[in-house]
């Protein structure tokens, strides 16, 4: 096993059990950083007794984080939210939690910092999202210049929030809303590559310094991939015209819900194509073929049409 330590703020998560099992199977030891550890438990077992470390920490309070990232070869900063909620609020978690990570990471000496900003940062600065992500890429690097920032489009994989939650909607509902018409672009790109992008990034010291647009291998609209998850569950459903205007409102009444389906700031969001920039540094410089969308997703929707599953493995979405 590798001497070197990984530390993984914000962990916990989604994403962060991809990479976590990756870089354990690499044989690096690993400390995850979390607000809460315990609901973590599930990540040792990605790795040998004593290779992953649970620790609790919260970018919000620096207070916490002294002491744990004492030692590591590399930080990766995983650490951000979709909506705001309490105390949690993109500002301090996205831009000057990111700042002062990134800080910390440079005065112990560390040598490498990856930060996971978002696909589109540069761009959709009207949402506080995006404009908060782009704030961290910026006091990330005046912290520590030779930082890697990786910029993903929407994730999917087994345990996504974007195709399960279509999914689950259309089980139920009769329609399905197409906010600004669905002309939305989005390029989705595997988990299981974005774990692999931040593997090729600590094993290649050519890319300090360096910003990346991950994307997957094709573009859709966003009414292609809602007509590719109905065809997948086996569900006929209305696709209804939503303008951003009335999706606006919609998303003001939802807010009010502890987890809401939709929020104004994602909305802004929906106004922009969320795909990887011409001339931008991509997975091909990293030495990663992306995996499509009909390899995998099929897989995990088969839960929602077990009757059809088997058939729809494989098939394509009609572009």
């Amino acid at each position: 096993m590798s001497q070197q330590v990984i530390t993984i703020v914000g962990g916990s998560g989604f994403l962060g059990r991809y990479i976590v099992k990756r870089l354990a199977a690499a044989g690096y030891t690993i400390r995850v950083i979390s607000r809460y550890p315990n609901a973590a438990s599930h990540l040792k077992t990605a790795g040998a007794v004593g290779q992953i470390v649970l620790m609790g920490g919260d970018l919000t309070y620096p207070d916490s984080l002294i002491g744990k990232l004492d030692y590591s070869h590399a930080v990766i900063n995983l650490a951000g939210i979709l909506f705001e909620s309490g105390r949690q609020n993109f500002t301090d978690l996205h831009a000057e939690g990111a700042g002062r990570l990134a800080q910390m990471a440079k005065s112990l000496g560390i040598p490498r910092f990856i930060h996971i900003s978002a696909l589109g940062a540069d761009k959709a600065t009207e949402s506080a999202y995006a404009r908060t992500k782009l704030q961290g890429e910026d006091a990330v690097l005046a912290a520590f210049p030779e930082a890697t920032i990786l910029r993903p489009s929407i994730i999917f994989g087994a345990e996504d929030n974007f195709f399960n939650r279509f999914a689950a909607m259309a089980s139920l509902s009769p329609a399905l809303p197409l906010i600004g018409g669905g002309q939305t672009k989005f390029q989705p790109i595997y988990v299981g590559d974005v774990a692999k992008a931040i593997e090729s990034c600590l094993m290649r010291p050519e890319t300090m310094g360096l910003t990346y647009e991950l994307g997957g291998p094709k573009i859709y609209s966003f009414r292609q991939l809602l007509e590719y998850i109905m065809h997948l569950i086996g569900k006929r459903r209305m696709l209804v015209p939503l303008s951003f205007k009335l999706a606006n409102l919609k998303a003001y009444f939802l807010e009010f819900l502890p987890r809401p389906l939709l929020t104004r700031d994602q909305v802004k969001l929906l106004q922009y194509d969320n795909v990887v920039s011409p001339g931008a540094l991509t997975l091909a410089d990293l030495g990663i073929s992306p995996i499509g969308v009909e390899i995998i997703v099929p897989e995990y929707l088969a839960r929602f049409n077990k009757k059809t599953a088997a058939r729809a493995t494989g098939e394509r979405i009609k572009v």
